[in-house]
């Protein structure tokens, strides 16, 4: 690509040529992540999948006191899990 340039002293001109500024093309189509599933889950740092713990939003009078305090928190999920998970999370770690 080619800019005129005139140079108002002289009156003469002068081409000056710019480089290429196209910019470098990236892979399409984006994969996309799952809404899903970063909602409910996290990567750690070491790569395993953090998740919430199950059968704690209604029914807790059936429940025993032992489970309630045990499902407390996060829990990191099992390798066969973590898998399908993470084909859902393209560009988490």
């Amino acid at each position: 690509m080619a800019i005129l340039v005139i140079l108002p002293a002289t009156l003469a001109c002068r081409v000056v040529s710019v480089p290429n500024l196209k910019k470098e093309e990236t892979e399409m189509p984006k994969m996309k992540t799952k809404s899903s599933c970063k909602k409910r889950f996290k990567v750690t740092a070491s790569g395993r999948v953090k998740a919430g713990q199950a059968g704690k939003r209604h029914g807790m009078i059936k429940r025993t006191t032992k489970f309630i305090r045990n499902a407390r928190g996060t829990t990191t999920l099992c390798a066969a899990d973590e898998k399908i998970v993470k084909s859902m999370m393209p560009y988490a770690r």
